[in-house]
């Protein structure tokens, strides 16, 4: 059974991880493909398949590089057709103690402009471990295209119409002149 909030996992153990690397590679079951498009608004996760490879690097930190690809199942904004969406992710990663996250957070000055030089923020490790699928299921939500598209999809906007009369808000336009041989009421100013 899948947990809901995390529903592709393969944790690996940081202290197993031999100091020349591990390489993994994942695929997700149907089951948890299900879990993910229900978790993530997707009509379905066609397919999910990950590979990434674990260096350890100094004081305890891990770096996880890798790519996602994946095919999702969703729906044309414009027609509400089928469109099925690649998705090709690099993933590049450093993984760190918890008690180094704060650490780390305090060397990035607030008023850095974000470029080259910014350090990328620390991932945890939680309870000695790296959930492989948890990361492949981020990067996989990160990358779903929020306006899935068919390719041939045009949006129409509504035509208006031509003749004056016809507009919808035409009858207000009686509301505006009095109908003649009325008066108007007088004001006392």
């Amino acid at each position: 059974m899948t947990d809901s909030s995390h529903p592709w996992s393969m944790p690996v153990m940081v202290a197993q991880i031999p100091e020349n690397g591990l390489h993994q590679q994942l695929t997700a079951t149907a089951e948890q493909r299900a879990a993910i498009a229900a978790l993530g608004g997707l009509r379905d996760v066609i397919e999910a398949t990950a590979t990434f490879d674990l260096v350890p690097i100094h004081d305890g930190r891990v770096k996880v590089t890798g790519r996602l690809q994946a095919i999702v199942g969703q729906n044309c904004v414009v027609t509400l057709d089928p469109v099925d969406n690649r998705i090709d992710e690099a993933i590049d990663l450093v993984f760190a103690p918890p008690s180094q996250i704060p650490e780390m957070a305090d060397l990035v000055d607030d008023d850095q402009v974000p470029g080259a030089d910014t350090p990328d923020p620390l991932e945890p490790i939680e309870r000695g471990m790296i959930d492989l699928g948890h990361v492949a299921a981020d990067a996989l939500f990160l990358a779903i295209d929020p306006y899935p598209r068919r390719p041939d999809a045009v949006f129409q906007p509504p035509v208006e119409p031509q003749d004056p009369d016809e507009h919808p808000f035409a009858a207000l336009k009686t509301l505006q002149t009095p109908p003649s041989g009325s008066t108007k009421p007088r004001r006392d100013d």
